[in-house]
């Protein structure tokens, strides 16, 4: 099976530290097979928000992720 943009990036997630912000993502999907422009990386964060494998926190009045915590999964 071949593996997805979202699938890459949530790899990457969990072997980094974060908060994970658009222009990390973008850096990131740079050095990937997938595509690496900013808003194709905004739109894979906020997929993975929606499949509750990161939280949106604000840091510096910026928009950045976190990875969600086992409970914060099953509360959905």
């Amino acid at each position: 099976m071949e593996q997805t943009r979202r699938a890459w990036l949530l790899d990457r997630i969990e072997h980094s530290d974060g908060p994970y912000t658009t222009h990390w993502a973008e850096t990131e999907l740079s050095a990937s097979p997938f595509s690496c422009h900013r808003n194709s990386a905004r739109k894979t964060l906020r997929s993975l928000v929606a499949d509750g494998a990161l939280v949106p926190i604000e840091t510096g009045g910026r928009r950045a992720y976190l990875p969600t915590t086992n409970s914060e999964r099953s509360a959905a």
